[in-house]
């Protein structure tokens, strides 16, 4: 049987850069689908996605920023008892709650928009009527 995985359709609908995108298809490639965590390096993602680690990282942090997921580091204890750092713990969180912020956002500049254009409305139509 052939490995695969699904991304899901709500993806699109959110506005991510190409590059958190390809990252976020990468992460749900890795990820154990009973935990929902995966572990690759920068340097490992970077090499199967074509990006330098430092681009990695901005669009790891694209991601957390969207709520899609969320890191943790881990560390390593070596043979003779030394701990190092690890690699990160990616989780990947429940798509639904990624869309609903991302809506919530929206919402909110579209009634910032809303809000702003009344007032110049207001100025406007008193200039018109100077007291």
């Amino acid at each position: 049987m052939k490995r695969f995985f699904s991304l899901p359709n709500e993806i699109f609908s959110l506005g991510l850069s190409p590059g958190a995108l390809a990252l976020y298809s990468y992460l749900l490639y890795c990820e154990d689908r009973k935990t929902y965590q995966c572990y690759p390096s920068y340097a490992s993602i970077g090499k199967s996605v074509c990006m330098s680690v430092n681009t990695v990282r901005k669009y790891v942090a694209e991601l957390e920023g969207r709520g899609l997921i969320i890191t943790e580091p881990t560390s390593v204890i070596t043979r003779d008892g030394r701990k190092h750092n690890g690699t990160l713990r990616y989780t990947i969180l429940p798509i639904r709650n990624a869309v609903d912020r991302y809506n919530q956002r929206r919402l909110r500049q579209l009634e910032e928009t809303v809000e702003r254009m009344r007032i110049r409305k207001k100025l406007e139509g008193n200039e018109e009527h100077p007291a």
